[in-house]
């Protein structure tokens, strides 16, 4: 079956072929203009969505670290009550001893305690500078999630509208496509959508317009433009490998050539009055 129709395809004329090709790309180029004002906003509701992860991470993590630095500072502030009154006790019996060995073996404790209340008081100050820091980290990043939460849901509604607005007339040039793309052979195909694939905005199939390819804009010597014009034959541009057509090739009533007729005519009359008018 796949068979007879490509044979059947391959029967068309070289100016069927043309007109399937250029039909095709009109609406592709089409929905690549949907695509496009879509933009890039998948991509930034994604980033947006990636990144707020991350800031839900951090958030969580000062989070931890503060309560961690709040535990040391109240381990700490125990151990201060601990060790003062240990010193408290060792005081009080200094004034009780009975011999130096008691005595020197007290002042050595009260010492000992002292110390150990100025390592907790050192290790205090160090936490809640830990903790001022980690407290400020978290505000700015719980300030940072909630402005990229606001944004995220704007990119999401924008998204969204642009969505319902394009998505029905997508789908209905997606049907199209893939309904004309059945039109054109094998061979063709492939090669529009190599082409197509390869050129940066999309068009494989383009217009002779001014003398010039309608994709890289390279001039187009006559005697080939007489032979696109003639739809005897498949003709590339040498310059960028798109396949080159005429304005006209989709005229079926002869509407477009009909208007650049009148077009030029009008421009001819206004030139010969503009002569008289010199005259």
């Amino acid at each position: 079956m796949a068979t007879e129709n490509n044979e059947k395809l391959q029967s068309l004329t070289v100016e069927e072929k043309l007109q399937n090709l250029y039909e095709l790309q009109k609406i592709d180029s089409e929905i690549d203009k949907i695509r496009t004002i879509r933009g890039e906003l998948p991509l930034e509701v994604q980033d947006l969505e990636d990144e707020l992860i991350g800031l839900g991470t951090r958030v969580e993590n000062l989070k931890k670290d503060i309560a961690v630095a709040k535990e040391e500072i109240a381990k700490r502030k125990r151990g201060i009550e601990e060790a003062t009154a240990r010193k408290q006790q060792s005081e009080e019996k200094i004034n009780n001893v009975s011999n130096s060995r008691e005595f020197d073996s007290l002042n050595k404790e009260i010492d000992y305690q002292g110390l150990e209340i100025e390592l907790h008081q050192k290790k205090i100050r160090d936490a809640q500078r830990i903790l001022a820091d980690k407290e400020v980290a978290l505000a700015t990043a719980e300030q940072t999630k909630n402005e990229r939460q606001v944004e995220l849901e704007a990119k999401k509604s924008e998204l969204d509208g642009i969505v319902a607005e394009y998505h029905q007339r997508e789908e209905e040039l997606s049907v199209k496509s893939a309904q004309l793309a059945t039109k054109i052979e094998d061979r063709l195909l492939t090669a529009y959508k190599k082409i197509r694939h390869g050129a940066r905005n999309g068009l494989a199939v383009v217009t002779v317009d001014r003398n010039a390819c309608g994709g890289c804009f390279n001039n187009i010597p006559p005697q080939r433009q007489l032979d696109i014009c003639s739809h005897k034959k498949v003709i590339v541009c040498e310059y960028c490998g798109r396949i080159l057509v005429d304005k006209y090739i989709c005229d079926y009533d002869g509407s477009i050539r009909k208007a650049d007729m009148e077009a030029m005519e009008s421009s001819k009359r206004k030139s010969r009055r503009g002569k008289k008018t010199e005259e």
